[in-house]
């Protein structure tokens, strides 16, 4: 007997919402008649007893086992369709007024705690609020500081972000760091200029001409050329390595070139330069591609024979930056033609640093013994630099505009040792006067009197000690950027006040502090209104800085700070080992490719599918598509049909679904349902093992999770799991097209070829891939485009997944229960393409946003 839909529905009514209190009977009631039969004390299918579950919308892990079963009912999963359904109205009735009361309970909870809890920056956010503020782009501050933690995906929650002593000891260090970059490093402006550096007078190019002990092959030398001939005869030190000045014409002409990337022991680097300050300078680099052999057969290239030629084609080249030991960060890059050509990068170099260049497509030997992949009887492509100039550092004004920030007009001198002094007649007057205007710019809200000269005293303490002035306001600045209220949000429960709605916009869309312009409307109290919040979330959208919020939102929602978590395994995957173009290409595209969406407010479901990308030559070529020209990422068309296009089929995405070695359409699923489909799934069951793939092809993955499923417990979540994950198994571990799988051992095809590190394929063809499923309700497909048409079938479901991100990110608190409403209500004001850029000013106009 089933329960009366009018008894539910008027209990349901008449039930209040206390917290604490039990599931109405009426409600417990329909529950037993229809549930308890699967779960109950005795049976606990799936693990829940309904007999001994309490409704306490207190408890936090009570109140999310009833949204799960408020859901399960909404989707008609629950009863399973094998089981006689309860009556549609009763159904609906049930959800309704359950939803009701989780809804309810869940808003008073809100409106007196606020829906996220009080957070610090994260190291991000604190790497970019100091930058900004000290006018340093050129500050590396977050690997100073401790990994952050993360709850509802992001690092932008105050659930995760604590505040230890050991976080507080790291936020001092980075801080006085970060204040003796932004000191001006002497008195007098750094001499600026242009200097020329030839690549025939860097020890480090000069020592890897000769093949010595490390240097055993020519595929691991230098070779000197003169425009686009061998000079066998300056490495046979018969003639000096360069002219020098003598021959000013000859000299522009002479060049150091390699056939192999920047890899151990090659390394190839401008060493004679070393930034002298940290600043902004412009380099640039005269450079052509060249051909190097052929030599006595059957090599390319022999000692004895060094033949070269005008190179046949264009090669990219990534620049970086070093600091000793190792430490590198990538600068830029650029095509270098047969021509000879220069090319110019502005950028922002620390003190110390060197330049280092790799010739990113060419080959990176590693022992025993190695064949160059891209080397033919004909010879092997290479690039040759002639000289790198640098000019600057380039000083807008001096002192720069940080120092200024710090110690005003207050004149400077040269110390002792190097150093140098600030000059303050009266030390207590100016010391209160300057750090009074810097906690008015470093704190994001109004400032009290009293909040300004919090810290004085520990400058006039070390004044009093003896210290020099410099020293002893850095000092006080050290405590105001280790402050609470520096490196805290400050919202309070309730509408946000104007400044702090204006630093929650700037930390959502730039990642860092908001500008004068949006202080000064938040000053005014105008910032709230409509129209002008509107106009601010363009402005931030538009310029540059929001790169800042693409790449550290899509770290977290895709994962992509993890793509260099794993490498290609070099066996199984020898032509990607080593492949750092490739890895960078894919990541460069998946960050365009989003910043695309927002800014063209292109339809949410774009995320899935769509008709272009954007592409360099190594990654169409990964793609097996036709090559846009050159290094540079460019938007590009998509063949009609294309397996590629949206997220889940970008080199990107299916590297860090992978661990370098296999693929599991278990991982890869379950990513694309909580990421991409917004519906996450509970955890494995404990103790239940996970499902290998068999490197040696005896078994597929496929028959493995045949197996698997036959166990009751976990059939239920991998018929939504697998099916994704199958259609993606099509896609190596970093994204290659596949119909077999690679194997180790003696089953399958023998693979010819060579890979990136100039060793021989050791693996060969496994069993076919087979990338067709059926989706739980039922709908099959035979491959990933089918499986991306049936995942379109609800773009809405597309864009409320995305919703659910972008709310957790900017606000640091998940889409709850009780907000689901307005999340409906801020998709209706997106528009019916549900633009990203659209669903982006919706968010920002929303009671979510616009409320701690």
């Amino acid at each position: 007997m089933k329960t009366s839909t009018s008894t539910v529905l008027v209990l349901l009514i008449a039930v209040g919402a206390a917290q604490g209190a039990d599931l109405p009977a009426p409600q417990r009631a329909f529950l037993e008649e229809n549930c308890a039969g699967c779960h109950d004390a005795n049976t606990k299918k799936g693990g829940l007893d309904l007999s001994a579950l309490r409704f306490d919308t207190g408890d936090p892990a009570l109140f999310g086992k009833w949204v799960a079963i408020h859901d399960r009912v909404r989707d008609g999963e629950m009863p399973p369709k094998d089981v006689e359904a309860p009556d549609p109205a009763a159904r609906r009735a049930l959800q309704k007024g359950l939803g009701d009361l989780l809804a309810g309970a869940d808003r008073d909870r809100a409106r007196t705690s606020g829906r996220a809890v009080w957070r610090r920056l994260n190291r991000y956010e604190y790497e970019n609020t100091v930058r900004d503020l000290l006018d340093a782009p050129w500050l590396q501050l977050r690997d100073r500081l401790p990994e952050d933690g993360t709850a509802n995906r992001f690092n932008k929650s105050g659930e995760a972000l604590d505040v230890s002593h050991i976080q507080m000891s790291r936020y001092l260090g980075a801080a006085e760091y970060a204040l003796r970059e932004a000191t001006a490093p002497r008195a007098e402006a750094p001499k600026g200029g242009t200097v020329r550096y030839y690549a025939r007078e860097q020890r480090n190019l000069v020592n890897k001409m000769k093949f010595g002990p490390f240097n055993r092959s020519p595929e691991r030398a230098t070779f000197p050329l003169l425009d686009w001939t061998a000079q066998p005869e300056v490495t046979d030190e018969k003639v000096p390595v360069s002219v020098g000045e003598s021959d000013p014409e000859k000299r522009e002409h002479e060049a150091f070139g390699v056939v192999a990337g920047c890899y151990e022991p090659i390394e190839p680097r401008f060493d004679r330069f070393r930034a002298p300050v940290a600043g902004r300078y412009k380099l640039r680099f005269s450079a052509y591609s060249f051909w190097a052999g052929p030599g006595k057969e059957p090599r390319w290239w022999t000692p004895d024979r060094n033949v070269a030629s005008k190179g046949r084609t264009t090669e990219p080249v990534v620049i970086m930056a070093e600091q000793p030991p190792r430490e590198r960060r990538t600068l830029g890059g650029f095509d270098v033609d047969p021509e000879p050509g220069v090319d110019e990068l502005d950028v922002w170099l620390q003190k110390n640093e060197v330049i280092v260049f790799d010739a990113a497509r060419l080959f990176r030997s590693r022992p025993p013994a190695w064949h160059n992949p891209l080397a033919t009887r004909e010879g092997s492509p290479g690039v040759a630099f002639r000289w790198m100039e640098v000019e600057g550092p380039i000083n807008d004004q001096w002192p720069p505009a940080g120092h200024k920030t710090l110690f005003g007009d207050l004149p400077i001198k040269s110390g002792p040792g190097g150093t140098i002094e600030v000059v303050a007649n009266n030390p207590s007057e100016d010391a209160e006067r300057l750090l009074r205007a810097f906690v008015r710019k470093a704190y994001r809200r109004p400032t009290t009197s009293e909040e300004e000269v919090r810290f004085l005293p520990i400058i006039k303490e070390a004044l009093a000690s003896g210290g020099s002035f410099a020293d002893a306001m850095q000092a006080g600045y050290s405590a105001v950027l280790c402050s609470p209220e520096f490196i805290c949000l400050a919202e309070a429960p309730g509408p946000l006040d104007d400044h702090a709605l204006a630093a929650r916009l700037s930390y959502f869309l730039w990642n860092s502090p908001p500008d004068d312009e949006l202080r000064k409307l938040a000053d005014e109290e105008k910032l709230h209104e409509p129209d002008a919040l509107r106009g601010q979330v363009a402005r931030l959208i538009d310029d540059p800085k929001s790169r800042r919020f693409v790449d550290a939102f899509l770290d977290y929602w895709l994962d992509l700070r993890k793509i260099s978590s794993t490498s290609p395994d070099e066996n199984l995957y020898p032509d990607y080992y080593l492949d750092d173009l490739l890895a960078d290409s894919a990541l460069e595209e998946t960050r365009l490719y989003f910043a695309e969406m927002l800014k063209a407010d292109l339809p949410a479901r774009t995320v899935v599918a769509s008709d272009f990308t954007f592409l360099n030559d190594r990654l169409a070529d990964h793609y097996g598509l036709s090559k846009p020209g050159g290094w540079a990422l460019k938007k590009t068309t998509l063949p009609a049909d294309s397996i590629r296009g949206g997220l889940l089929t970008q080199a990107s995405i299916l590297k860090v679904t992978a661990n370098g070695t296999t693929t599991s359409p278990v991982l890869r699923g379950v990513w694309v349902m909580e990421r991409i489909v917004g519906k996450p799934l509970p955890p494995p069951p404990p103790g239940v093992p996970a499902v290998e793939p068999d490197l040696r092809g005896a078994t597929t993955i496929r028959e493995q999770l045949d197996k698997h499923r036959a166990v009751a417990s976990c059939a239920t979540c991998h018929t939504k799991i697998d099916p994704p994950g199958f259609a993606l198994e099509s896609f190596d571990v970093l994204g290659g097209f596949r119909d077999k799988y690679r194997v180790m051992g003696d089953n399958g095809e023998k693979m010819e070829g060579f890979g990136k590190n100039g060793q021989p394929f050791k693996f060969r063809a496994g069993p076919t891939v087979d990338a067709s499923a059926k989706l739980p309700d039922g709908r099959a497909f035979h491959d990933v485009r089918e499986m991306k048409r049936l995942l379109l079938a609800d773009e809405r479901q597309i864009a409320r997944a995305l919703l659910g991100q972008l709310v957790a990110y900017s606000t640091g608190a998940p889409v709850r229960f009780g907000d689901r409403e307005e999340a409906e209500r801020i998709l209706d004001s997106a528009g019916p393409d549900l633009g990203v850029r659209s669903v982006v000013q919706a968010i920002v106009q929303s009671e979510l946003f616009r409320n701690k």
